[in-house]
């Protein structure tokens, strides 16, 4: 007998986040009807964790600015990893995507002359951010949430989808259940649209909620697609670091892009002490000149805090190993000193940034207008995902596209901060009007009722089984989020993997006698048990991929391999399940960039 309720659409999206609502709304006005699939509740999402901006090259700021400048920043930043399709399609079309959200209602800081502000970010040449204060994600999803609800979709809320099924080679539908009551439900579609976001609860320290267990990226690698690039894991560095409960909560990019600098206990603005050859300026003129150095030409200047989020993060990982950090193991981040220095006032702070001001005063007691906060690295972002086609977003399986963070591609070996949002609405356009086109050029396929049975089984057996120690899913959880920070984290040596890799192996084997209590309603040890299996599979993606790359690249640092090696770049590392089920890691060549590209590349370098 079927043990679910079943749902039937032309496409089926799950997450609802900002790839998730802008891919939702793009197959919806292509005529599909459309479900969405949301872990949480709707609104809940971590794009409202992105608070400094969205990276479209509008040049509202500064003339000079355009798509192929952001082309070349994005794959500078990769280390040209990246799927260079994808990187011209996101820096042409971001700008028109930035425009669909104003259309909409989205509010954004403005010019003197009334155009959408940008401001400076990491990596990124030209002033390119747009904006909302630090609360800009949330501006995101307010916009999207609004306008998707009155197109005709059906919202699914606190659904999880535990395994999806195929007929034949394609996609046909997925399985997943309510977490309030522990009913099961079954998603028939045409193609179905994964936007799930990352992994980041596979490690201690996160800035991401609780909801980001891999489930995107495990769930389409057991239906048979590729995962790309799992080893560039992006360590933002700023998370807050104190009170404990709180540590690992994201500290805007936009603090540093307002002016804010980095300090070590003993006063010293350390990033002027590993500035790249790239960047060439002079210490002394650039604390006279007050918070800017030159970029290049004297006329592009950046503060040495806004280099790219890897470059930062080791910075402030060597001046907490060498002794001197903060008090609770970080540095000090300083956006009070812009009263003195660049003669701005606490108004002008709390205006720019909001969001960090509340934070700050509620989590920690900090008024960052009058004191420093304390900041470390948190586990961020992966740039690796879903292996897609840059054009449509579709995976290596027929009738499943991913966007957003849980495809790769895009961003190579480390993304730019404010390219993320712009990727959701770039790319969660295309993957759902591709996803839409699919449906309209393919029937609806079979389920398999049996193996549809034989998924809801297998998500009961932690019922069947007794308590016992080693099967405590809360334990075997932190356990695993601990082997991964230590041993697979900003700084990676051989020997340490081979451990976490080994470490992944027994605790899968101890998720084999993972327990719950009890009764399927508002059971969130259950849950947890559910989730171990996404968790261990991205854990162990993300260490064999990791053990691989014999270099340091990007969000990659192999201590035992701290240089760059031309060889280990012509590859990108694609997994994929084996036929007995094992993971198999091959090198696939990178497709060079046509040569009108190569030349822009150039040309910026």
């Amino acid at each position: 007998m079927n043990q679910y309720q079943t749902h039937e659409h032309d496409v089926v999206v799950i997450g609802a986040g900002g790839a998730g609502l802008r891919a939702a709304i793009e197959a919806s006005a292509q005529g599909a009807r459309v479900g969405v699939v949301c872990k949480s509740l709707l609104g809940k999402a971590h794009t409202v964790m992105a608070e400094g901006g969205m990276a479209a090259a509008m040049a509202n700021v500064d003339d000079r600015d355009d798509w192929k400048t952001h082309f070349a920043d994005t794959m500078r930043g990769g280390q040209y990893l990246n799927n260079a399709r994808m990187a011209e399609l996101h820096a042409q079309e971001a700008p028109a995507c930035v425009h669909d959200l104003e259309s909409w209602g989205a509010l954004f800081d403005r010019t003197d002359d009334g155009r959408i502000l940008q401001r400076n970010f990491g990596g990124h040449k030209y002033p390119r951010l747009a904006h909302v204060g630090d609360r800009t994600g949330l501006e995101m999803i307010r916009t999207l949430q609004d306008h998707g609800i009155h197109q005709g979709i059906d919202f699914l809320q606190e659904h999880t989808v535990i395994a999806l099924l195929r007929d034949g080679e394609r996609i046909v539908g997925a399985l997943g259940y309510e977490r309030e009551l522990g009913r099961f439900h079954l998603y028939k579609a045409k193609a179905i649209v994964m936007a799930t976001g990352g992994i980041g609860r596979a490690f201690k320290i996160t800035s991401n909620s609780w909801e980001y267990t891999g489930d995107g990226h495990a769930l389409a690698y057991h239906a048979g697609a590729d995962l790309i690039d799992m080893e560039f894991v992006q360590f933002h560095p700023t998370g807050m670091v104190w009170p404990p409960s709180v540590r690992g909560i994201l500290v805007t990019e936009g603090v540093r892009g307002e002016g804010g600098v980095l300090r070590n206990s003993e006063g010293k603005r350390f990033m002027f002490d590993d500035i790249p050859p790239l960047y060439q300026s002079s210490t002394a003129d650039n604390e006279a000149e007050g918070w800017r150095y030159v970029v290049g030409d004297k006329s592009a200047r950046r503060p040495p805090e806004l280099l790219t989020r890897d470059h930062v993060a080791r910075c402030i990982v060597r001046e907490v190993r060498e002794g001197r950090g903060s008090p609770h193991g970080g540095v000090f981040l300083d956006i009070a000193w812009i009263k003195e220095h660049i003669s701005k006032s606490e108004e002008h702070i709390k205006r720019k940034l909001p969001s960090m001001y509340h934070q700050f005063v509620q989590l920690a007691g900090v008024d960052i207008t009058k004191d420093p906060m304390e900041v470390g690295p948190t586990t961020h972002y992966v740039m690796g995902g879903i292996r897609v086609d840059g054009d449509s977003q579709m995976s290596t399986v027929p009738g499943l596209f991913a966007a957003g963070e849980c495809a790769g591609g895009l961003h190579g070996a480390n993304r730019l901060g404010g390219n993320s949002l712009s990727d959701l609405l770039v790319f969660g356009k295309r993957a759902g009007a591709y996803a839409a086109k699919f449906a309209a050029e393919n029937d609806a396929g079979s389920i398999d009722e049996a193996a549809a049975n034989a998924q809801v089984a297998a998500a009961l057996e932690p019922f069947d089984r007794e308590a016992n120690d080693d099967g405590q899913p809360y334990r075997i959880q932190a356990e695993l989020q601990d082997l991964m920070q230590d041993k697979v984290g900003i700084v990676r040596v051989e020997g340490e993997m081979k451990e976490a890799l080994a470490g992944v192996a027994r605790l899968r084997e101890r998720a084999g006698k993972a327990f719950a209590m009890p009764s399927r309603e508002y059971n969130p040890g259950w849950h947890t048990a559910l989730d171990l299996d996404n968790l261990l599979t991205v854990s162990e993606a993300i260490a064999l991929s990791a053990l691989d790359r014999k270099e340091s690249r990007g969000a990659q640092f192999r201590e035992d391999y701290p240089e760059k090696d031309p060889e280990e770049a012509k590859h990108n590392t694609v997994l994929r399940r084996g036929p007995d089920g094992e993971m198999e890691l091959t090198r696939e060549p990178i497709v060079p960039p046509r040569d009108e590209l190569t030349q822009i590349i150039e040309e910026n370098k």
